[in-house]
């Protein structure tokens, strides 16, 4: 209930959408969305987005949720 909670006053916060954060993140690494969450890194409101491709590589990706940025990309 907690997170719902939190996870809906984020929401409040950000420009960009759950579905517009997978649209940014699949642009960058086509394939499977393995994982989105909304969270704080630094004070900034993130999408974190884990994307496996067709070859098997997992991303984890951190889209600022304001401005639709990709602050992070690192290959797991």
């Amino acid at each position: 209930m907690t997170n719902n909670y939190w996870n809906q006053q984020y929401n409040r916060y950000s420009r960009i959408s759950i579905e517009d954060a997978m649209s940014i993140a699949l642009s960058q690494i086509p394939g499977e969305i393995k994982k989105v969450e909304l969270d704080t890194e630094n004070g900034r409101l993130v999408y974190e987005v884990d994307v496996v491709t067709r070859q098997g590589i997992e991303y984890e990706m951190e889209i600022d949720a304001q401005t639709g940025r990709i602050t992070k990309l690192k290959r797991d």
